[in-house]
């Protein structure tokens, strides 16, 4: 696979510097852009150094650490953006996200790829990372929408049904695009890396299934929950 040396990634801060240009003229938030870039380039370059470390050292109690750290964060991030940042809402979308993801994580690990030994920090982690980060943005745009219409309606059925269809467009459009408009992420490195295309398919058909029915089922719990707390 072709190595990117560091400094060729400036290359991306010129159209990078374009958007942060009209963001801030049109928004009028100089910073977040900026902010949000360098967050990432320092998570990225941490992580990696990170995994290094964590894929030499398989035992299953550093697993669990790195997973409820992510757990915890991911739960975090998705109730920034919502009204109710209430402690009871916030176990409501944990408990959610961690029961979505520990039935889809057991379900691939051990059923799919059929891996003997449950915790291969190689498979755990970034798969982990995937299906925490689609909860995480399915959860935060359900309960946004949820919370826009039932201040409007004050009707718990409609309301839910409005942000669970609303929630579950980003997932259902990327199956339908998917091989037809893009390649995903997943599938594209795989193929740089020089594995069979045949063997990279099968591999994202089981990212996009658990992408898909992870969202889903995190969605469903959490509004099975706040039925429950609504009642």
């Amino acid at each position: 696979m072709q190595t990117i040396p560091l400094i060729n990634l400036l290359y991306l801060l010129l159209p990078l510097i374009i958007v942060w240009y009209f963001y801030k003229s049109w928004v009028g938030n100089q910073t977040e852009i900026l902010y949000a870039t360098i967050r990432m380039v320092v998570q990225l370059l941490a992580i990696g150094y990170l995994l290094l470390i964590l894929f030499e050292n398989k035992h299953i109690y550093m697993g669990i650490v790195v997973i409820s750290f992510m757990l915890i964060v991911s739960t975090w991030i998705c109730i920034r953006n919502i009204k109710n940042k209430t402690k009871s809402e916030y176990i409501n979308v944990f408990i959610s996200s961690t029961t979505s993801s520990l039935i889809h994580l057991i379900l691939i690990l051990y059923f799919v790829l059929g891996l003997v030994n449950i915790y291969e920090p190689q498979y755990v982690i970034p798969l982990a990372g995937m299906v925490f980060a689609n909860n995480m943005n399915g959860l935060s745009l359900a309960i946004e929408r949820f919370e826009s219409e039932y201040d409007r309606t004050k009707d718990f059925i409609t309301s839910r049904r409005d942000a669970f269809k609303a929630s579950m467009i980003p997932q259902i459009n990327s199956l339908l695009a998917v091989g037809l408009v893009s390649l995903p992420g997943m599938m594209t490195g795989q193929i740089l890396s020089g594995v069979d295309p045949l063997i990279a398919v099968r591999y994202q058909i089981m990212i996009m299934s658990m992408v898909l029915s992870g969202t889903g089922l995190s969605i469903v719990i959490y509004f099975l929950l706040k039925q429950r707390s609504l009642n």
